[in-house]
Parts: C-alpha cells; sequence; structure tokens
C-alpha cells in the first residue's frame, strides 16, 4: 500500500481535486473569519498629564475654613460676640471665575451677625488643585494665600 501522503496527492487519485478544493474552502473561510486589526491609536503630542480630580463646592469651603486664620477669626467672633455672631464661608456667585483659563469658585468669609453679615475676606479656591487665591478689594488684584499670609502678618505687627 502506498504511503498516504503519495495517495492523496498523486495525479491517479480521484481524491486529489475534491480535497484540494475543501482544503482551500477551509483556507479562505478561515480568513474571512480574521478580524482585521484594529488602527493603531494616534500618538499624544504631549505626555500625558494625570488629571486631578474636580473639588466639589463644600470641599472648598471646607478648605477655608481649615485654614489657621479662617479659623482664628470664627474663634475671635464667636468669643467677641458670646456666641451671637458666627464665622461662616458663603459662595459669592456659582459661576466659577477664570484665571489664566482656570476655573475658582467665589467665595468669602463673613461674620454672620444678628442683624448683617460682615464680609472679612474674599477668596478664590480653584476647583482642581489645592490653590487658594485671596482677593484684595483696596487694589482690586488677587494675592497667593502665602502672600495674602504675610501681608496680614505687616498689618498685625504694625498694629501691636
Amino acid at each position: 500500500m502506498p504511503p498516504l501522503h503519495h495517495a492523496l496527492f498523486s495525479r491517479r487519485s480521484p481524491a486529489t481535486p475534491f480535497l484540494l478544493t475543501i482544503v482551500l474552502a477551509c483556507g479562505l473561510a478561515g480568513c474571512k473569519r480574521e478580524q482585521p486589526p484594529a488602527p493603531a491609536k494616534p500618538a499624544a503630542s504631549a505626555p500625558a498629564v494625570p488629571s486631578v480630580p474636580a473639588r466639589t463646592r463644600d470641599q472648598a469651603m471646607a478648605s477655608l475654613m481649615a485654614l489657621p486664620e479662617v479659623k482664628a477669626w470664627s474663634e475671635q467672633i464667636e468669643k467677641g460676640s458670646h456666641g451671637q455672631s458666627h464665622g461662616a464661608v458663603i459662595e459669592d456667585d456659582p459661576a466659577p471665575r477664570l484665571l489664566g483659563g482656570k476655573p475658582y469658585y467665589q467665595l468669602s468669609f463673613v461674620e454672620n451677625r444678628p442683624k448683617d453679615i460682615h464680609r472679612r475676606a474674599s477668596f478664590l479656591v480653584a476647583r482642581q488643585g489645592d490653590e487658594i487665591l485671596v482677593e484684595d478689594a483696596q487694589t482690586d488684584t488677587v494675592q497667593s494665600l502665602s502672600e495674602w499670609r504675610r501681608n496680614i502678618r505687616n498689618v498685625e505687627l504694625k498694629a501691636h
């Protein structure tokens, strides 16, 4: 008996055209099922910067209340008024203020008195990141928190 491969591919074998047709059909069918590779993603023009989670309005208000200066003001207001007045952070405008293309919450620390409200300071708290700026109403400028702290310490030193 001749070897199997010889029998299948011999010119004399009647099965040769039939087997070739089956092999070709299976090969073509296999090619049709194969999915083309996904297109490559375009390379980013700049390296990806990790995104900083957005800060909520409540988180911005809490970050102001956590400032040592604001805590001290709140305590002074409570003690000086025997509990009649309180320190609070309020939102000046729900629309963000844009500085350099960056959105900020517009918040103020106020003395909430029984008959009125007195604004102590206005702040801009970044919606992303931890930046806090202070608005200077006298000069209509914005200061960094560290710059504002230096300025109020200088005023306190001159007052004593």
